[in-house]
């Protein structure tokens, strides 16, 4: 057995013992009994290869136990818990550590205590920004479990232990974060002033959602639209976002004169930078780690280490925070997707070869791939099927290069020369509007979406019947999943 192949299973080892950990308490006693065993596998019967590598994935197994209960303990033995749901006011200092979240009547404001937050409901007027150290006052209180959404889990994935709403609140001193993140968000602020002057909603939404991660100022009925047509995802950025924008600064930088390999890591920093704009959102992160290593899987023309790169990836997010494996849908969407990507991408690439371009070809693959590995969960979580969503897709999404190839070009053009910006404003516009009225064409269909509802067994039956099918078209392709 390579060594490759040794990592990447003790990766997966130690992601199912986090998974397990999620479900199933243990026991100090239970576990320091396997850790046992796995020890004398390893040291007794080490001239046996098998026993002594299930000695090690028992180990790794251990590990993933044992790194969420860790978590879970500090969350429910935090010192900030006993200021919660008391009688009476309490006064703490932090900073905020996020940029603020803007509602319609409220705005959100993240705030760092020591090594954990609380979420801040204040003024929508109020003008605080990130990096503002605060003194804060107010009765705090333990996230509430609601009959069908548990919003204490929620928050808990973003390390988020209390709420306090519309609080007392007094500026100690502003600029107490990090000097890049604060000047990236000036930057975002600027590109944001330039959407909402030049375009109105719900065109100014949809790019906003795009390419800044406003995704809240996308309305209601909208929404429901883009759920019913399966175009949500163009609004949230993804892996497939990340592809597109990789594709547009490599044919930029290499057209500058860039050699390809410098245009590449040039291309990476620029991308982090962008994650870093919209927020560092959970959903960002995961889609530019997993969409930069299987973009760093295709550059090398290896998609082998594309495999090995999400696994780890993944055990490395969980690593960091493990709650993420339960309590986070974004997470298990972005793996799965990734993971049909790289499982289906040639599949689909071959069964759409009377599509003559090939970048479009290449979108319309990813996004059919991701679609297959994510549409169980999608249906298990939120029991809704769009039944024109292939339609939709094969519409919408050649053209979300265009849309952030010239959505960039107007915005930072707009922040230097407006009147440029006015110009170019036009040309999203119109291709804007076209999504819109997809959107609203199709989503006018009584049968378009159906509601569906599966059990967790059907789930995992279905995966079960996907994988046989994975397995056998890699077969065919000699694109095997774990293939060294």
């Amino acid at each position: 057995m390579t060594s490759s192949k040794i990592f990447i299973y003790l990766c997966i080892c130690f992601i199912s013992g986090i998974f397990i950990s999620s479900f199933v308490l243990f026991s100090q006693q239970i576990l320091l009994s396997f850790l046992i065993v796995a020890i004398l596998l390893i040291s007794v019967l080490w001239k046996y290869k098998r026993l002594t590598m299930i000695g090690f994935c028992l180990i790794f197994l251990i590990l993933g136990i044992w790194r969420y209960q860790i978590v879970d303990s500090r969350i429910r033995n935090s010192e900030l818990i006993k200021f919660t749901d008391l009688s009476q006011k309490i006064t703490l200092i932090g900073i905020v550590n996020k940029e603020p979240d803007v509602r319609k009547d409220s705005t959100k404001l993240t705030i760092k205590i020591r090594d954990f937050n609380i979420l801040a409901t204040v003024d929508k007027y109020l003008e605080y920004k990130y990096g503002d150290k605060i003194e804060i006052t107010g009765k705090f209180n333990t996230p509430q479990v609601f009959d069908e959404f548990n919003y204490k889990d929620y928050l808990a994935k973003q390390g988020i232990i209390a709420v306090v709403y519309k609080p007392e609140i007094r500026l100690i001193k502003k600029n107490q974060g990090n000097l890049i993140l604060s000047n990236v968000l000036l930057f975002k602020e600027s590109l944001r002033n330039v959407i909402y002057k030049n375009l109105s909603p719900p065109q100014s939404s949809i790019l906003g959602a795009m390419i800044l991660g406003d995704k809240r100022k996308i309305s209601e009925d909208l929404n429901q639209k883009l759920n019913i047509t399966g175009l949500r995802h163009i609004t949230a950025v993804s892996g497939l976002h990340i592809t597109v924008l990789t594709t547009i600064l490599m044919s930029l930088l290499i057209g500058l004169g860039l050699w390809r390999k410098h245009a590449f890591y040039l291309s990476i920093i620029i991308i982090a930078l962008f994650i870093i704009m919209i927020g560092l959102q959970p959903s960002a992160i995961r889609a530019g780690i997993m969409g930069g290593l299987f973009l760093l899987g295709q550059y090398l023309g290896r998609m082998s280490i594309s495999s090995r790169a999400v696994v780890f990836a993944s055990a490395l997010m969980l690593f960091q925070n493990p709650l993420l494996l339960k309590l986070d849908i974004g997470f298990q969407l972005s793996f799965l997707a990734i993971l049909g990507i790289i499982c289906f991408l040639y599949f689909f690439e071959e069964q759409l070869k009377f599509i003559p371009e090939s970048n479009t070809r290449s979108i319309l693959a990813m996004t059919f791939s991701a679609y297959l590995f994510t549409l169980p969960v999608l249906i298990y979580n939120f029991g809704l099927v769009s039944l024109v969503s292939p339609f939709t897709n094969i519409l919408v999404v050649p053209i979300l290069y265009w849309i952030m190839l010239f959505g960039f070009v107007f915005t930072i053009s707009g922040i230097f020369w407006p009147f440029l910006g006015w110009i170019l404003s036009w040309f999203i516009w119109f291709i804007l509007t076209y999504i819109i009225k997809v959107v609203d064409f199709f989503s006018s269909f009584s049968w378009a979406s159906v509601t569906l509802e599966i059990s967790l067994i059907w789930l995992v039956i279905f995966y079960l019947i996907l994988g046989y099918f994975t397995f056998l078209i890699n077969q065919r392709q000699k694109l095997k999943f774990l293939n060294y």
